[in-house]
């Protein structure tokens, strides 16, 4: 009987999370694995011995397809910044306490940059003590920022919300004949993966957004209003995609130029969050013609009735190969996905090294970003397509999509 495994979630969720969450339990379950635990809340709700078994809640293979097509975190998620250790070790201690206590063997953490720095510490620690505990980071983040791997499970699913609701946006524009502005505010911080997968839309039916600009290039707002006021010469009806990141020469947000308290999170991430409004009203404002903003802001996270299946999928196997890696000795490693082909698509998995991807971010190629710096080019669009190919249909009850959630009550 192979020791026991934990595993949690954390960060911001995504539509195939959970998909992830049932690739280790199944994998781990297949390879005679005890117990699963499930860390409720991260590593936040592990340091305050918050934790599940998951054989209690996932008991047959229709609720593991279920949690599949469940969006969002099932275990629950946070912001937890783990301290260095030199500094704070007894957090550390309480962490490899509860660890032992438990029996467990092996950990899998489920998350984006931050996540893999918990693991980084972790793995680090767990070394420093002479543990045989093994750290392996499963990836997740639907702003498609980490380092190493071809692309992050959530990120799919997310561009292919985009790509259908700015669709949808271009279409409900040109209802009116009179001058209109649309600006759809897209999530993805400081890279423009996300807002660029609004170019996905255009096709034989929809001519695409106008404009995209990406945090990738600094914001002239001169030259966009010069843009916008050409652009509005020959077509009645505009729509430009925006990243929520998008950031002036000097630096500061675009959104930062609301006078409004500025919010950061434990990781010191600042809150963006008004850039298109802060647009929206300067051109309704400075050429007299109706403009709106659309923040998409969370909503494409837990999209999952409009997942893709291939995200599905793949958010699945680095779930399992976040397993296997571990078993097999690894740790202090993170799951990577590696494309060996486009056309036809094909990706496999691959470990690498944690040390080499938490707190890095991946911004887009420059040379994936139309020259005219307001659209993304055919390279763009030839890597993200295939990720938002296929579907899983929910299990629709009453109409609607049915999800498995974990209650409380059951304790």
């Amino acid at each position: 009987m192979i020791g026991n495994v934990i595993v949690g979630q954390s960060g911001g969720p995504t539509a195939v999370i959970n998909s992830s969450l049932a690739g280790v339990y199944k994998t781990a379950k297949d390879k005679g694995v005890k117990k699963v635990y499930g860390m409720l809340n991260g590593i936040q709700g592990l340091l305050e011995e918050r934790y599940i078994e998951l054989e209690q809640e996932l008991k047959s293979q229709v609720e593991v397809e279920l949690l599949k097509r469940t969006p969002s975190s099932y275990l629950g998620s946070c912001r937890y910044k783990l301290p260095d250790a030199k500094d704070n070790s007894e957090v550390y201690d309480k962490i490899f306490q509860v660890l032992k206590k438990l029996e467990v063997e092996y950990f899998f953490y489920i998350g984006g940059n931050d996540s893999m720095d918990t693991i980084m510490k972790l793995s680090k620690y767990a070394a420093s003590i002479g543990s045989n505990i093994r750290f392996m980071g499963v990836p997740k983040t639907i702003d498609n920022d980490l380092e190493a791997t071809d692309h992050t499970p959530g990120y799919g699913s997310a561009a292919k919300y985009i790509a259908g609701t700015t669709k949808e946006l271009i279409r409900d524009s040109l209802v009116y004949d009179q001058k209109n502005l649309t600006i759809i505010e897209i999530m993805g911080r400081n890279v423009g993966w996300l807002t660029g997968a609004a170019a996905l839309s255009k096709g034989d039916d929809c001519e695409g957004p106008d404009m995209i600009f990406l945090p990738e290039l600094a914001f002239d707002m001169d030259d966009f209003m010069l843009k916008l006021e050409q652009l509005q010469k020959v077509k009645k009806s505009v729509v430009i995609a925006i990243s929520e990141g998008i950031h002036l020469a000097d630096g500061r947000y675009v959104c930062e130029l609301v006078d409004r308290t500025k919010y950061t999170d434990n990781f010191g991430h600042t809150l963006l969050s008004g850039s298109g409004n802060y647009l929206a009203n300067k051109v309704s404002t400075e050429f007299g013609c109706k403009a709106r903003a659309i923040e998409l802001n969370t909503i494409q996270r837990s999209a999952s009735h409009l997942a893709s299946l291939v995200d599905i999928n793949e958010a699945f196997l680095v779930g399992g190969a976040a397993v296997s890696a571990a078993i097999a000795g690894e740790t202090g490693k993170m799951i990577i996905l590696k494309r060996i082909s486009t056309s036809p698509y094909q990706c496999i998995t691959d470990v690498y090294d944690i040390n080499k991807i938490a707190n890095l971010e991946k911004k887009i190629p420059a040379g994936w970003i139309g020259e005219d710096g307001i659209s993304v080019t055919n390279e763009f669009l030839d890597y993200a397509r295939p990720l938002i190919q296929g579907e899983l249909t929910p299990y629709m009850v009453d109409g609607l999509p049915r999800h498995l959630v974990y209650s409380k009550k059951k304790q």
